[in-house]
């Protein structure tokens, strides 16, 4: 599986989501084979949803994709480190692997502030943390400059 360019297509999502005022991160769910059955960026503003992160739209989407809440066989690439609410969520639906960009120090839960996946949950995913991790940081750290120059 080509993660590095699984990785580039969630930073696109994240891209939009700069494009239209909200904290740009991307994320893209993989099946087994490596099809893409999920995506989803950023929301919230545009939603007004505390919950509209991009990690919960691509879960969604990926559940109606395959017709089961449950996605066993399944990677999760995200561009910045999933939040107690989006790791909750990954576990819940059973994802296989996470990979994701930036670390996210004032509320990383996959091991900035806590490591969610190694609590006793029934379910631990794989964690890799800092795939294009540069890329993924300077994406952020241009967009919270743009917002604090405004």
């Amino acid at each position: 599986m080509n993660h590095e360019a699984h990785m580039e297509e969630a930073i696109a999502l994240a891209k939009e989501a700069a494009e239209t005022g909200e904290v740009p991160v991307g994320c893209v769910i993989v099946d087994g084979s490596g099809a893409v059955i999920g995506r989803g960026r950023n929301r919230r503003e545009i939603d007004k949803q505390a919950a509209a992160h991009a990690e919960m739209i691509a879960i969604e989407e990926a559940c109606h994709t395959l017709g089961d809440w449950r996605l066993q066989d399944c990677t999760l690439y995200v561009t910045l480190e999933p939040c107690p609410m989006c790791a909750g969520a990954i576990i819940n639906a059973r994802i296989s692997k996470v990979f994701f960009g930036a670390r996210d120090s004032s509320i990383g839960a996959c091991g900035s502030v806590i490591n969610l996946f190694m609590e006793r949950f029934g379910h631990e995913p794989e964690l890799v943390g800092g795939l294009l991790q540069e890329t993924c940081g300077t994406l952020l750290s241009s967009f919270f400059k743009s917002l604090r120059e405004s």
